[in-house]
């Protein structure tokens, strides 16, 4: 935007005010900011006009009035600072019937502003022009239309596959193909790392506090260091400033395992350019189209871990990797880490609702970290030489008999959800001929009705159906999907000789504690493993697997040993 430092007389004093849009270039080049420059010089200066102030919109709609370089000039004429308002054409001011036509039948005279449209031979100095509204009203129909047949394209392109957004943090696009993405090695790192130390146990604040520290780029900021423009204006904070809830937004897209989600969001109307939420079952989910950062496995566990409560930690600061995985047998409680006060290196965990601690629960399910530390370790052993030993009996027991029908019947929904989405392109092709065809006067008002309702009818059952059929295949293919992520899971830990808390948190769900027990005359503790997305796994007795034999002296004279369920 230029504007003379001097001041001229408001009568000399012409406002010309540019607007491109997206839609606008289809237009061709007579459209181009920089022609529309020299047409409204050129012709404001031939209506004497010798103080020209420019106001432009570059890629901004029409649809909304809320543009910069408008609201501005608008502003400005308010302030009395023009005599004149010069557009190549009222599509220019606006697309909005009803925001144009306040403009030109009551801000412009309003305030005594002369209003030149070139294009459209419309000069409210030479009179008035009784077409003004029948153009505003086409210029809005034109919006509209446009509208209409970009959702469209943007159905059938979405539901091609083709990514619908920009590729999010840690990817490009190819610049052989815009249409597919590529890594980038350098933002995948912080990725990578953001999804290890999840893993290990890490919060969401805590992987921000330590990349800040590091100094690494906020994504935003990375993409400014490499020219790459992404929309949004963002607040101004330092480059390294990292929030929770981008990490938080980097561990919740799938994106990065390979696949395309489309559709995750939309807007009501083209008048209303808001992106809504759409539900999940909505979304068009395409797998392994691009090269995954994160393993499919990974990203499964972390899913599954951020539903959980914090890592409690001691008065000292201290947290165990057992916390926020333990539950109560008996009142489903969590269990809370402690240690002794007498002896530090006594940890245990006992249930926060214990009625002794002002709660409900009858015991204190008290058990100590470096028992649970051995019976854990040795059942993942017992369970990774079930996975080694026995394999087609591991898998069974992990996956069940059902699956081969499970997966016949996933085919069949496959091919069933296939013809109906053809059928749904084919409507909406045929819907776009009739409404062309109506346009032109080939189809009546009337036959296009009755038409347009035929197929919107069909369309909304399909969309039924196809809502339903992508709802069920997913359930099934994520049932499918997480048990062979556990079965390779499992296999990579066949030779681990330590527990590690990445360990813990891709294999284990949860562990339910029950209170020790004295059974003639033994002290028994019970645990039961639920494992990651298949839950509790059961080895049979006649496999020579034997149980962890482990024990641990809880106080003087008193042993407790581990008893499985």
């Amino acid at each position: 935007m230029k504007q003379s430092n001097n001041k001229k007389s408001r009568d000399v004093t012409a406002f010309l005010y540019e607007r491109l849009s997206r839609d606008d270039n289809l237009e061709g080049e007579s459209y181009s900011i920089g022609n529309q420059k020299k047409l409204l010089a050129k012709v404001a200066k031939e209506k004497g006009y010798t103080n020209l102030v420019h106001f432009l919109d570059d890629g901004i709609s029409g649809v909304t009035m809320d543009r910069s370089g408008f609201v501005e000039m608008i502003r400005q004429l308010e302030q009395g600072k023009a005599a004149a308002v010069f557009v190549k054409d009222l599509s220019r001011l606006g697309r909005n019937y009803i925001e144009v036509g306040r403009l030109t039948e009551e801000f412009f005279p309003d305030h005594d502003i002369r209003l030149v449209a070139v294009s459209d031979n419309i000069d409210t100095a030479e009179g008035e022009n009784e077409l003004a509204p029948i153009r505003n009203l086409f210029n809005e129909w034109y919006a509209r239309d446009i509208s209409k047949k970009r959702r469209i394209s943007n159905k059938i392109k979405g539901n091609a596959g083709e990514p619908m957004g920009q590729p999010p943090y840690g990817y490009i696009k190819d610049p052989n193909d815009p249409k597919h993405w590529i890594v980038d090695d350098e933002a995948a790192q912080v990725v990578r790392r953001v999804y290890s130390m999840t893993l290990e146990g890490f919060g969401t604040e805590q992987i921000a506090a330590q990349l800040e520290k590091d100094d690494v780029l906020t994504p935003r900021a990375y993409w400014l260091t490499k020219g790459i423009k992404r929309p949004g204006k963002g607040k101004q904070q330092p480059p390294t400033k990292w929030n929770s809830s981008t990490i938080t937004k980097i561990l919740s897209l799938q994106e990065y395992c390979g696949d395309i989600l489309n559709f995750k969001t939309y807007s009501k109307s083209y008048k209303n350019k808001k992106r809504i939420d759409n539900d999940r079952e909505n979304w068009v989910v395409f797998q392994d189209v691009h090269e995954a950062i994160i393993e499919r496995a990974v990203y499964e566990q972390v899913q599954q871990k951020r539903g959980k409560i914090r890592k409690r930690r001691t008065n000292n600061g201290e947290h165990n990797m057992f916390s926020g995985l333990l539950v109560c047998a008996d009142c489903g409680s969590n269990l809370h880490f402690h240690f002794n006060q007498g002896n530090p290196e006594i940890k245990y965990f006992n249930c926060s609702n214990y009625k002794g601690n002002r709660g409900t629960c009858t015991s204190t399910h008290y058990v100590r970290v470096d028992f649970l530390e051995e019976v854990v370790l040795g059942e993942i052993r017992r369970l990774t030489k079930f996975a080694s030993l026995y394999e087609n009996e591991f898998v069974k027991a992990v996956i069940g008999h059902s699956q081969q029908a499970e997966q016949t019947d996933r085919k069949l929904k496959e091919k069933e959800l296939k013809t109906l989405l053809a059928r749904d392109e084919e409507l909406d092709g045929l819907f776009e001929r009739i409404y062309e065809d109506n346009v032109s006067g080939k189809l009546s008002d009337d036959r296009f009705a009755k038409m347009s309702r035929r197929y919107e009818d069909e369309q909304k059952e399909l969309s039924e159906k196809i809502k339903k059929l992508r709802s069920e295949i997913e359930k099934q293919s994520s049932r499918s999907m997480t048990t062979d992520m556990f079965i390779g899971l499992v296999r990579k830990y066949t030779r681990a000789r330590k527990l590690t808390p990445r360990m813990l948190n891709e294999l284990i769900e949860k562990i339910e504690v029950f209170n020790a027990e004295k059974i003639d005359g033994v002290w028994e503790q019970r645990l039961r493993i639920h494992y990651n997305c298949v839950g509790t796994i059961e080895i049979p007795t006649v496999l020579p697997l034997p149980i962890p034999e482990v024990s641990v002296n809880t106080r003087k004279g008193v042993v407790v040993n581990y008893a499985p369920l």
